[in-house]
């Protein structure tokens, strides 16, 4: 068995901007004790400069040759940590950029949190989407759901959290022992949010942590909404199959309470109104949207087919 190594990031990547994710591996390689990068497909050209950086930070790329989805990528690189005897592992997209000290705040974090709190699976930083307006993407619990916490200027503070987003996380290999690693049966869209719901079931709870930041953009692009403080983040239409589909087997899976249940019918119903009536292709948009409520009722899973 490996000795214990500490932290090993995966980063998971699809069709990158090898500029960009170039960046980010330069920026968390520092941080940690090794990378693994799972790619999900990209092309040939993407994963050749894509191991050539990896191989001059002397990490791992896991090539996959087509896209199994995020959920299985992250999972097939939490082996490879484990293999190298990590005791927590730093997720990441490809489209996030830590700060300098990201993962040495978010490890003494981790280790107040258990002090404190006592059983813990994940922290994750403050992170911030820039073209929209820097506002949080940290989320606490509310009557309805899950709504952006307040987040206090207190350097070190820990906020309690409902899940954090995957990007950026530490999470301990303990708990994704005990817990299960993430729903590969999901493919994408509410993976997180649905394995953050599974710790918490088991008795452990997640944290953002005060001064770990983290830069991460959300979406293909944002668009101003008239009348609201922030903009959306808009997905392509097959994400918009995966979230429908997604939101209603999180409502069907049993780690909801009642009003959470009811918060989130009543968020894909804006969701899916929003999309058909206001973002192009609309009318491709709504058979997406359909038929992953469909599927949802159904309790298809996997990757969607879109010829079927």
């Amino acid at each position: 068995m490996a000795e214990p190594t500490g932290v090993v990031a995966v980063v998971v990547t699809y069709r990158p901007d090898v500029a960009a994710t170039t960046v980010l591996l330069r920026a968390l390689a520092p941080q940690v004790d090794h990378v693994v990068l799972v790619d999900n497909g990209s092309d040939a050209r993407a994963v050749d400069a894509l191991r050539d950086v990896v191989a001059d930070l002397r990490g791992e790329l896991v090539e996959l040759g087509r896209n199994l989805g995020i959920a299985r990528a992250q999972n097939l690189g939490i082996e490879r940590a484990r293999a190298h005897g990590a005791t927590t592992v730093l997720l990441s997209d490809q489209d996030s950029v830590p700060e300098p000290d990201m993962v040495a705040r978010l490890r003494d974090g981790l280790a107040r949190a258990r002090a404190e709190h006592g059983r813990v699976a994940a922290v994750g930083p403050v992170t911030v989407d820039e073209r929209n307006a820097g506002a949080p993407l940290l989320f606490s619990d509310h009557r309805w759901g899950p709504r952006r916490a307040t987040v206090p200027q207190v350097d070190g503070a820990l906020v309690p959290a409902t899940f954090l987003i995957a990007s950026g996380c530490l999470v301990d290999v303990a708990v994704l022992g005990e817990v299960g690693g993430m729903n590969e049966a999901w493919f994408i869209d509410h993976i997180d949010l649905e394995w953050g719901l599974r710790a918490r079931r088991a008795g452990y709870g997640s944290f953002g942590v005060v001064g770990a930041r983290l830069a991460h953009s959300l979406g293909d692009r944002v668009q101003r909404i008239p009348g609201r403080e922030r903009d959306v983040h808009i997905h392509s239409p097959v994400r918009n199959y995966y979230m429908a589909r997604n939101t209603v087997l999180l409502v069907r899976s049993g780690l909801l309470p009642r009003a959470w249940q009811v918060g989130y019918l009543a968020w894909i119903t804006k969701y899916a109104g929003f999309y058909v009536l206001a973002v192009a292709p609309r009318a491709r948009r709504a058979r997406l949207l359909l038929r992953g409520l469909v599927d949802g009722l159904r309790g298809r899973t996997g990757p969607l087919q879109e010829d079927a």
